[in-house]
Order: structure tokens, then C-alpha cells, then sequence
């Protein structure tokens, strides 16, 4: 926010709820897609609240699938001039088993990517 605020941008939150973390081994659900969504739906509400309290405009964006190619498309949708992103700090171990979102974004966007640390 303080970027968006010290430039005059606007700010576009993009969440992406990953239906395959979601599942136990088996194939049951850890939680239902739906919920998660509305659970994530609230968190970037709030955000968004605060951003415009801020006097900074601020929509949301909230998709299901791979997190990586989604923000990516987001970011081109949305013609962002800068992503930024957290980075869940997973270690080795986390990144061979689940990827790293972070990683593909700021190897593959054609913007500009700022990966802050959790």
C-alpha cells in the first residue's frame, strides 16, 4: 500500500484459492473449495477496506487454479506495472514438494516483481 500510495496507483488484490492443497491424500478435502473462497473473499475485502480508507483505489480479484499462472494473467489483465508478492518461506524441502509460486512468477512476468519476504 504505501508503493501504491507514494506513486498514485491504483491497487488490485488478486488471491488465488488452489483446489489441489486442498485435498487430503485419498481424495477428500481438507476443506471445501467454496468455503476456502469465501474465506479467502473476506481477507481480501479487508485489505481492499484498508487500502480505500487510505484513499488509495483498490478492487480484488479472487480465482481458482494454479496460483502461478493465474497471478500471471492477472497481472496482464489487469496491465499491472508491478506485482508484488509475498513468498510463504517454505525452505527446500516446501519448494520441491509444492513449487514456488514466487519463483515462476518473477522467472515468467514480462512486469516488474517484488517478492517480499513472510
Amino acid at each position: 500500500m504505501a508503493i501504491a500510495r507514494r506513486t498514485g496507483a491504483r491497487l488490485t488484490v488478486v488471491s488465488v484459492v488452489d483446489p489441489r492443497i486442498l485435498r487430503l491424500p485419498g481424495g477428500r478435502f481438507l476443506r471445501r473449495v467454496d468455503q476456502e473462497q469465501a474465506r479467502v473473499e473476506s481477507g481480501v475485502q479487508a485489505v481492499v477496506a484498508r487500502a480505500r480508507a487510505s484513499a488509495i483505489p483498490a478492487t480484488f480479484l479472487v480465482w481458482q487454479g494454479d496460483p502461478s499462472e493465474l497471478i500471471l494473467e492477472a497481472a496482464d489483465a489487469e496491465d499491472a506495472d508491478l506485482v508484488v508478492m509475498g513468498s510463504h518461506g517454505r525452505g527446500r524441502l516446501g519448494r520441491l514438494v509444492l513449487g514456488s509460486t514466487s519463483a515462476r512468477v518473477s522467472t515468467e512476468s514480462t512486469r516488474r516483481v517484488l517478492v517480499v519476504p513472510s
